[in-house]
């Protein structure tokens, strides 16, 4: 039994919900998300309440159903809210900045990192060691955070590189700690 995918989405005012076949679009205040589901998966839509319905209990439709509910809930919540990935610049000389829509990175190499943002991506760069990336797609801001986390992944023995904000980097011991 799914305690995720039998809890029922309250759809919040100003957001609209449309089914056409397996195909859900999303549309709210800060734009418009559309998705294609599973066919086992049913979606209900009765006046402000949605609820994800499975055919019956094969491990594929267990799967599907919590899964189902929660990327729907992820489009109802990025299109009203959005959604947001903060980032941590660790390391001397090691800055971010913004270059219009574009993020420039300078992370001890010999010359800097520009990452492209996507579309439907912004960021956010309140100071030189800290960048913040927003959308509306979950998805897609998770990814563009990954993507410049490897750009400088933190390193073990003095922690300097890109993380995210509430990542803790477990720390070694260098060679003199052997002994």
């Amino acid at each position: 039994m799914s305690r995720i995918g039998n809890k029922p989405i309250t759809v919040p005012q100003g957001v609209e919900v449309k089914v056409d076949g397996q195909t859900i679009t999303v549309k709210g205040p800060k734009g418009t998300l559309t998705k294609e589901f599973h066919k086992n998966i049913t979606v209900n839509i009765e006046g402000d309440v949605i609820t994800v319905v499975r055919p019956n209990d094969e491990a594929l439709n267990r799967s599907l159903h919590g899964l189902t509910r929660t990327l729907l809930n992820n489009m109802i919540e990025g299109t009203t809210k959005g959604f947001e990935r903060k980032l941590e610049v660790n390391g001397v000389g090691y800055r971010a900045s913004k270059k219009g829509n574009n993020l420039l990175l300078n992370l001890g190499y010999s010359h800097p990192v520009e990452v492209e943002a996507p579309e439907g991506i912004s960021f956010d760069v309140p100071n030189a060691n800290e960048i913040i990336v927003k959308g509306m797609d979950k998805e897609v801001v998770g990814q563009t955070a990954a993507v410049i986390r490897t750009k400088r992944p933190p390193e073990v023995y003095r922690g300097k590189g890109i993380k995210y904000a509430e990542e803790t980097i477990r720390r070694k011991e260098g060679k003199a700690g052997k002994k």
